[in-house]
């Protein structure tokens, strides 16, 4: 005779999730592996300082996001090339009170196998502190190998010896702090920093690129694989952008140029229809862009699992 057990399981523990948050896919022949730090709660008025409130108003509206405040999700990817395991930025860190629930992402990396020794090189597409804050961490920094290269723009170096915030919206508290953590980011790391101008191959297929906008060193990773892409495109553009790539962030160093990056690197997937995943679209962050009219579509991928 079946019988059913109807009684719920034991109570998670804290450190489980609820659902493993990384994603697994192939490039050619590089792996590459979606990771969620977590999520940062933030005000919504940061996400489009240039639109209007009743715009904005009716956008989070549409999207079925609330009006004040929102949860900005938060992605780091690993990509394994030939022998170089790469991890391209490393999350926020537990260092800020003020956002609990990101730094996920070394139990994550571990959870999925893989263990911050056998990382041998770090991009970092720039040095606001939910993109170097991860390196920060004592058991972070302790556990990676001591001949770890770290590759930056040199135009995002220059940037942060005096950074200039004055075309950027953010909550009061947070410059002195971005500025804290990428002064504590290039005192920890100077010796292992390998800097590059324009364009960087880290590894077979895995090339890092200047953009700029939305900091002046900001960059961009390209993985091209067997006539496959991916690009990560760090903080080039944000959910509300495909239905608004005028409308400019609060954390843009220069709203201007960040659009006509935003705008170019959504023509450009596009076109070559190649994957894009960004640092704060929502997990896993993995799909495709298209043109519609004067704005674009966000095609996510099908899960595969």
């Amino acid at each position: 005779m079946l019988t059913v057990d109807n009684t719920l399981p034991p109570p998670r523990q804290k450190s489980d999730d609820l659902v493993p948050s990384r994603y697994a896919l192939k490039i050619g022949k590089i792996d590459a592996l979606v990771v969620s730090d977590g999520v940062l709660p933030l005000p919504t008025s940061t996400m489009a300082t240039n639109a209007t409130p009743a715009d904005l108003a009716k956008w989070l509206d549409h999207m079925f996001m609330p009006p004040d405040k929102f949860d900005w999700p938060l992605n780091v990817m690993v990509a394994r090339s030939g022998d170089q395991t790469i991890l391209i930025d490393a999350g926020l860190g537990g260092q800020f009170a003020g956002f609990p629930r990101a730094g996920q992402f070394p139990q994550r990396l571990a959870a999925a196998g893989i263990e911050l020794e056998d990382v041998t090189d770090v991009i970092i597409t720039h040095m606001h502190m939910d993109h170097v804050g991860g390196l920060l961490v004592p058991e972070v920094k302790a556990r990676l190998r001591p001949d770890v290269r770290i590759h930056v723009a040199a135009a995002e170096v220059a940037f942060w010896t005096s950074p200039d915030f004055s075309h950027t919206v953010m909550p009061t508290p947070v410059p002195p702090v971005l500025r804290a953590t990428a002064t504590s980011f290039y005192n920890e790391y100077r010796d292992r920093l390998r800097i590059f101008e324009d364009r960087h191959e880290v590894a077979p297929g895995v090339v890092v690129r200047l953009t700029g906008g939305h900091t002046p060193g900001h960059s961009v990773v390209d993985l091209t694989s067997e006539g496959e892409r991916l690009t990560f495109a760090g903080d080039a553009m944000f959910p509300v952008a495909f239905d608004h790539p005028d409308w400019q962030n609060g954390f843009e160093h220069d709203p201007e140029e960040s659009t006509r990056v935003r705008v170019g690197l959504f023509q450009e997937l596009a076109q070559n229809r190649g994957l894009l995943v960004a640092a704060h679209l929502p997990f896993p962050s993995v799909g495709r862009v298209a043109v519609d009219g004067e704005a674009f579509r966000w095609v996510p991928v099908l899960w595969d699992y």
